[in-house]
Formats: C-alpha cells, structure tokens, sequence
C-alpha cells in the first residue's frame, strides 16, 4: 500500500504540476485570441469570451488601404526564410569541419563560438548599426539577414556538432574507400542522417527573425520595410488611438506560418539519429 500511495502522491503532483504550467501559457493566449474578435480598440472592455464578436481587426488588416499588415507580414517572411536557408547552410558546413577535420586554430575557434553564444545580439546594438552605417546597410533587409545569419552561427554550429559527433566515423571512412569524396560524403551520407537537427536548426532560425523586435526596430527605418513586430509596435505606440485589438488579431496571425513550419519539421524531430544509416 506504501508503494501505491507513493506512487499515487508522485503522479497526483506531477499533473497538477503539468496543469498549473498550461493554465500559466495557455490563459494569456486565450486572452489575446479571444482581444482579437472583441469590438473597439480599448482592452479595457475586452473579454476572454466576447459578447459581439467580430472579424472587423482581422479585415482591416488585409485592408491594404488601411493598413499595411500585409507588406509587413511579408517583409517578416522573407527575413526569416533567407535568413533560415543561408543560416542552415553555413552552420551545417562548419559545423561538419568542426566535427570531422582536425586543424590549426580548432581548439580556439570552438571557444570563441562558445563565449560568442554567451553574448546576446542586442548586448551590441550600437557596434551593429555602427557598422550597418558604413556599409550602407542601415534601412535594408539585406541587412537585417546578415545580422541574424552571423548572430545563429555560434549556438548552432555548437548544438550540430554534438549532434554530428554522434554519427559513426566509420561510414565516412567505408565512403572513402569506395571513392566518395569530402562533398559527397557530406551531402550523401552525413546530411541524409542529420535531418533531425536540421530541422530543430531551421525552426530555430525561422523563429528568431519572425519575432525580432530589438534589432528591427534599430536597423529599419522606412515603414514599408518594417517587419511584424515593428509594425505591429506601432499600432499601440501612438499617443492616441492606440489600436490594442487590431495589434492583437495581428498577433494571433503571427503564429501560422510557424505551426506549418513546426508541423512539417515534426516526423523529422521524433525520427531516430541514424535511422536507416546501415540499411543494405
């Protein structure tokens, strides 16, 4: 009976630990999508459960006379997409050198990488759009990319190369005895088993610009250049009329290309490490 009990105290704790978190997350969601559909732009009325719902906020943001939600959710998308393929690409290439070759200055790159990761991208603001200036980048995405390519490189190159570590050696070396060079062994053989933290990669990179709100406000001038979340600042830091519930049906919609995203990538995080790896 002791063990029972234990075993029933154990369990009861941990639900209501699981149940108490998902209160924490989940009320502050329905109060932002339930602000979407109440009428007016005050919160101060505003119900989880509106008695006159409407679409009216949802409308006028894709009212491009109205508002320019539609410019700026694309801005946001071609940000994070670039910014998620040249990310992928770059850090999946050092991280492999950093993984399979052996060479001067190794030992000291890694570090760097690791203390680098330590300091957050906003830690350095001034030095960016300093820099930004001189190049003529200040006011341009391409901008804005490079300073989120550059700031995703050292934690991810850090979480791939744990993970190509794990591969085994030995079918790069059964590769090269066949004749595969550096190239096809990479793009055959070692990216084929690292889709899982490709993909973990990925999302990470499409997240960060997507909900940037730090350096896209530093670096974009123009409105028709800004993205979501400078766009969408905007709407509740004017001094009056202040557009609370439009902000928050635009804030509601900021969530679906990163659900797809997630849900595409989904049979790739589950997937095992070398999963096939030793098939025929």
């Amino acid at each position: 009976m002791d063990m029972k009990r234990q075993k029933l105290i154990r369990l009861t704790l941990s639900y209501a630990v699981i149940l108490v978190m998902t209160i924490i997350i989940v009320y502050p969601l329905l109060w932002v999508v339930g602000s979407s559909f109440n009428p007016g732009q005050s919160l101060s009325g505003s119900k989880m459960i509106p008695d006159n719902a409407t679409l009216a906020h949802y409308k006028k943001l894709f009212d491009t006379s109205q508002s320019d939600y539609l410019t700026w959710y694309w801005n946001s998308l071609k940000i994070s997409t670039l910014t998620m393929i040249f990310s992928v690409i770059l850090v999946s290439l050092t991280a492999y050198s950093f993984s399979r070759y052996r060479f001067i200055g190794r030992q000291n790159g890694l570090m760097t990488f690791l203390i680098l990761q330590m300091i957050p991208n906003f830690a350095a603001l001034i030095a960016i759009f300093i820099l930004a200036l001189l190049t003529g980048l200040v006011d341009t995405h391409l901008g804005l990319i490079l300073v989120y390519v550059g700031g995703a490189i050292p934690m991810n190159t850090w979480l791939m190369k744990g993970y190509l570590d794990t591969i085994p050696k030995e079918l790069d070396e059964s590769a090269k005895i066949d004749g595969a060079g550096h190239l096809r062994i990479f793009f055959q053989i070692v990216l084929p088993l690292a889709k899982p933290i490709i993909a973990v990669v990925a999302l990470f990179t499409f997240i960060a610009p997507f909900g940037d709100f730090i350096l896209a406000s530093v670096l974009l001038r123009s409105k028709e250049k800004y993205t979501l979340a400078v766009g969408l600042y905007d709407l509740v830091a004017k001094q009056f009329g202040s557009e609370f519930t439009t902000f928050a049906a635009g804030s509601v919609l900021i969530a679906v290309p990163i659900a797809i995203l997630f849900l595409s990538f989904q049979k790739y995080f589950v997937s095992g490490l070398t999963a096939g790896g030793t098939k025929g």
